[in-house]
């Protein structure tokens, strides 16, 4: 249980940043000149997103290693990335649909799980010195920016119906919660309650993209 509490965060991080690779894996190594890489709002999304799971991949390492002053001495870069993200986030969104009436639920609720995100990342930067809910709110942030990077996943491994597509993204995302709720139950028999709020918030924004 000890190598779970040491290690738990930082291979969830690695985990993330492979998905992402993963993902993007035609826009960064085997398809470099299509359009979009070469448009201005997805190289700054891209790059904002891609330093985003680098740090938390970093951010985990030092505390893994006891490396505190450095890890404090980043947490200011890690505001300012996560800032990023939402901004370049809603730059892609603004150019990309036109009104809310034209959004798909998909998008209607990656807006949703967005502003959460910022939401959380805020709520990570205010309880700093305490780790239990740091680091909860930065991983349950950063699940909710999963949308694009999943459904990416999804396509690269064969999903050719909505129902498979569906079944990947839920298996991928459910995974994600369902290994935080082992990790909090390992730890503290009880599942924390950014854990398990954040859960039902999750899936309450689907609901209530699937009606508005």
């Amino acid at each position: 249980m000890d190598s779970l509490k040491r290690d738990y965060f930082f291979w969830v991080s690695v985990f993330l940043l492979v998905l992402s690779l993963i993902g993007f894996s035609d826009n960064l190594f085997f398809d470099v000149g299509q359009e979009s890489n070469s448009d201005p709002k997805f190289i700054v999304h891209g790059l904002f997103f891609l330093a985003w799971f680098l740090l938390l991949v970093g951010q985990s390492w030092h505390i893994r290693k006891k490396n505190y002053r450095t890890h404090i001495a980043l947490g200011s870069i890690g505001m300012l990335i996560g800032l990023g993200v939402v901004l370049s986030t809603f730059w892609v969104f603004v150019a990309v649909y036109e009104g809310w009436a034209v959004m798909p639920e998909h998008v209607k609720a990656n807006r949703f799980l967005t502003a959460s995100f910022a939401l959380l990342v805020l709520l990570a930067y205010l309880y700093r010195k305490y780790g239990a809910w740091h680091k909860r709110f930065l991983l349950m942030g950063t699940i909710y920016v999963l949308g694009p990077v999943i459904g990416r996943v999804a396509d690269k491994l064969g999903a050719e119906s909505l129902s498979t597509f569906v079944l990947y993204e839920a298996v991928i995302w459910n995974g994600l919660f369902i290994s935080l709720f082992i990790y909090d139950w390992s730890q503290h028999k009880t599942i924390h309650p950014i854990s398990w709020v954040g859960y039902l918030w999750f899936y309450g924004i689907w609901l209530l993209c699937s009606f508005v």
